[in-house]
């Protein structure tokens, strides 16, 4: 199972635009809204457990309208 499979995210915080489940380098995840940019803190995972767990914790961080929204010229 992946991670973009396990979670229902709410639209963005910032601009309402569509959420996805972003990985960095096979260690490190995030939820990124693809309209604007807005993005959770990255969760790193040694494994497909931990990856798991990352994704449910970010999309409950993403859902809580907690991101880091991109400021002017980012």
């Amino acid at each position: 199972m992946e991670p973009h499979e396990i979670v229902d995210l709410e639209p963005c915080p910032c601009c309402g635009g569509v959420g996805c489940v972003t990985e960095e380098g096979g260690w490190c995840l995030y939820i990124q809204c693809m309209d604007c940019g807005a993005h959770t803190a990255g969760l790193e995972f040694k494994n497909q457990e931990e990856k798991l767990d990352a994704a449910r914790r970010a999309a409950d961080v993403w859902n809580m309208r907690k991101v880091i929204a991109p400021g002017p010229g980012e």
